[in-house]
């Protein structure tokens, strides 16, 4: 009975595997340092209070013409109003955002659409009731 000599591949990988395994045990070094916050965290809405977000959203809101297009898009502004004054300071700053980078006359409906809709989906849970002809789930 002879034995077999494995081929040439088998012991390269045998060996290689022999290698590895034997440097894993070896010691690793790891350095660390402390990163500021303001290195990872970049403000997502513009810089100032949340007192300031909420006086830029709400005379934004006190413009006539955004009056104008919520009546024609069919939502009270006494109850928008009301809904952006209970809005928390992360969503004001939020919104603050989305009116400081709509384009002059052109994302503003779109942001009117968005508080329609959001109007819309309270009154449907029955959080709210601004639109008559939404009947509430509860």
């Amino acid at each position: 009975m002879t034995a077999s000599r494995p081929s040439l591949a088998k012991r390269a990988i045998a060996s290689t595997l022999i290698a590895s395994c034997t440097l894993m045990a070896l010691p690793m070094h790891a350095s660390a340092q402390v990163v500021p916050t303001d290195a990872l965290v970049q403000p997502a809405a513009p810089t100032g209070t949340a007192a300031d977000s909420r006086v830029r959203v709400n005379a934004f809101f006190a413009r006539e013409d955004v009056r104008q297009a919520m009546v024609k898009e069919g939502v009270d502004a006494a109850a928008a109003q009301a809904r952006v004054d209970a809005m928390s300071d992360d969503e004001i700053r939020a919104l603050d955002g989305r009116i400081a980078e709509a384009p002059a006359g052109g994302e503003v409906l779109g942001l009117i659409f968005t508080v329609f809709v959001i109007l819309l989906i309270t009154d449907i849970l029955g959080f709210t009731k601004v639109f008559p002809f939404t009947r509430s789930i509860r």
